[in-house]
């Protein structure tokens, strides 16, 4: 029997094993077993919002949908103290949750707190848009945030951060236009480190913006490597087609 247009033969093969992925690029991967969706998830080539058919169920479901991954789009545990307690989370304890600033000692978490702003965010709320002048980076105390375009007509996600992560970086060199928008996917608290900010950082106090930049480079080093791979397997799975 021959494969429908809209790739019945691919759910056929979907429903002997495992899940089959549609990718942000339109394309589909798959059928995979659940230890490769897993890794995937890990990779962040699959997001919360990305569709999955569920071989078992012969239906397609949001990955945050289906129960073997719901684990893995929870938000994270807020530490001990809770950072509302404390200028809304401008306390070293609370700023050692994000990554790019873990190496440093308090003295200087407690300095970089004076060029940081703290901001309570709504779920749902749209904290920057695309096509929008950059003026600030964020850095994510709490909650959960989805980045997406709308390229095609309808919302792309291209990825999910969580507590420690930080988006809106590259204005900070480039002074570009927002390149994505990014969605609070639940009420979350963020640090702004506007452009002003940034420029009295590195002015000001070297000896802590040299540190960050460099904890900056490789976070974007790796998100570049992870886009790159994701690029090679869609030439790769398009070539087998």
């Amino acid at each position: 029997m021959g494969c429908s247009v809209n790739g019945d033969c691919m759910l056929t093969k979907a429903s002997e094993i495992g899940f089959t992925v549609w990718g942000i690029d339109q394309a589909v991967y798959g059928p995979v077993e659940l230890p490769t969706l897993v890794n995937w998830v890990q990779d962040e080539r699959v997001t919360a919002g990305t569709w999955i058919f569920v071989g078992k169920d012969q239906a397609w479901q949001r990955a945050t949908e289906i129960p073997e991954l719901q684990m893995f789009f929870r938000p994270k545990a807020h530490a001990e103290a809770n950072p509302s307690q404390t200028a809304e989370g401008n306390n070293a304890r609370a700023l050692r949750r994000i990554k790019i600033l873990s190496a440093m000692s308090d003295e200087q978490l407690e300095r970089f707190a004076q060029f940081v702003e703290p901001q309570r965010i709504q779920q749902w709320s749209v904290v920057v848009r695309e096509g929008d002048p950059g003026d600030a980076m964020y850095l994510i105390l709490e909650g959960e945030f989805r980045v997406r375009t709308n390229a095609t007509g309808r919302e792309t996600i291209i990825a999910t951060l969580g507590t420690g992560e930080f988006f809106g970086d590259i204005c900070l060199f480039d002074r570009g236009l927002r390149s994505a928008d990014v969605v609070a996917n639940t009420d979350g608290l963020l640090l702004r480190l506007s452009l002003a900010a940034f420029e009295r950082l590195t002015r000001e106090a070297p000896d802590l913006a040299a540190p960050i930049v460099l904890a900056m480079g490789r976070t974007l080093g790796g998100r570049l490597r992870r886009c790159n791979k994701r690029f090679r397997d869609s030439l790769s799975f398009s070539a087998a087609m």
